[in-house]
């Protein structure tokens, strides 16, 4: 691929000031590795809610299926109720162009501060392969005699045959490229013994799955023990596959351990042919820090090296994340905002210098 198209979505808040230093960063680690980034911007997002009504206007969706890859920025307004951007445009994109792989890498970066005590890079690096397309978050359910004392409320999580094999079957080989040098090993994080039904299917189908891998090590937590081990041991992990619900709970946990949403990032892939991807920093928009040059963009760096990594650009999404840790490591203060010792756009100057030639 010697012309990458990415549609780029800044967002809300400090979203496009991260954007920027990501797209800095990736136009340098391209042209080191002698490819271009060819970028159309989208302004979706809160602002363009309140002055339109839309969220993604018609054709929209169509429009970036186009696209190599999609990176957002932030989405998050102040004066938009919680919930109607995140459903209307993170959900929306991730059904409708079915980017059923939600990566989740959780690598404490040289000189990050994480709240476990005596743990470090080596004991905190490994990654979490969420479902993101079913469960819970299908938005099955409904309502019986809303607003009375007597109203009912469902939301029923689905689960398929299709959806958990081919979540799986990624995660197996996934570990398999990993290729841990501490052994492959692929833990499935469910809740078997009280979701007997969805869980059920899930566990069945990931045993299936299990037999092509003979050299990945299947392995099994219910969630709530894999919360006290990412707690007490993260060096146990190599690869977690997770359902969506538990997926969304744990890499918030997991994103602490790395040193706060400030540096963590993830994908959300499809990854079929002709698969369209997104990915972003996980941490939200900021609105307090919008235009004040203080936000780290650590996360925005990392989601861009991932988006090279995943998109056809392997050398470049290396070559960026050593440059990352080589900042981390060697120059930041902090991974907090308005502490990091420079402003947004300088630790993107030192990510470009520490690419090297």
């Amino acid at each position: 691929m010697s012309n990458m198209k990415i549609a780029v979505i800044g967002g809300d808040g400090t979203g496009p000031e991260v954007t920027a230093e990501a797209l800095k960063v990736m136009d340098a680690a391209a042209k080191l590795e002698g490819f271009t980034i060819e970028k159309t911007e989208f302004g979706f997002g809160g602002e363009h809610y309140l002055k339109t009504g839309e969220i993604l206007p018609e054709g929209a969706v169509a429009e970036l299926r186009k696209f190599d890859a999609i990176f957002l920025g932030a989405i998050g307004h102040p004066d938009v109720a919680p919930g109607i951007l995140e459903k209307g445009l993170l959900l929306q994109l991730r059904f409708q162009l079915d980017q059923y792989i939600n990566l989740r890498p959780v690598k404490l970066y040289p000189g990050v501060e994480t709240p476990l005590k005596d743990k470090g890079p080596e004991e905190i690096d490994f990654v979490v392969v969420r479902e993101n397309t079913e469960d819970l978050y299908a938005g099955i359910g409904g309502f019986l005699k809303k607003g009375t004392a007597d109203e009912v409320a469902t939301q029923t999580a689905m689960y398929t045959r299709k959806g958990c094999e081919r979540w799986l079957r990624w995660a197996f080989e996934y570990t398999q490229k990993r290729n841990n040098p501490k052994g492959k090993k692929l833990t499935l994080v469910a809740k078997t013994n009280v979701l007997t039904y969805g869980h059920d299917l899930v566990w069945r189908t990931f045993q299936e799955v299990a037999k092509d891998y003979p050299d990945v090590e299947p392995d099994y937590n219910h969630v709530d023990a894999c919360c006290m081990w990412m707690v007490k041991n993260p060096e146990y992990y190599d690869v977690i596959a997770t359902t969506n619900m538990f997926g969304d709970i744990i890499t918030d946990l997991a994103g602490i351990l790395q040193g706060g949403m400030g540096v963590a990032a993830g994908g959300n892939i499809n990854p079929d042919a002709g698969g369209t991807s997104m990915y972003e920093p996980m941490g939200g928009s900021a609105p307090k820090y919008t235009g004040q040059n203080v936000i780290n963009p650590i996360a925005a760096i990392s989601a861009g090296a991932m988006l090279l990594e995943h998109t056809g650009q392997p050398a470049a999404g290396a070559r960026v994340l050593k440059a990352i840790q080589t900042v981390t490591g060697t120059k930041m203060k902090s991974q907090s905002a308005g502490k990091m010792g420079y402003g947004t756009s300088e630790v993107g100057d030192l990510v470009v210098e520490a690419l090297g030639g």
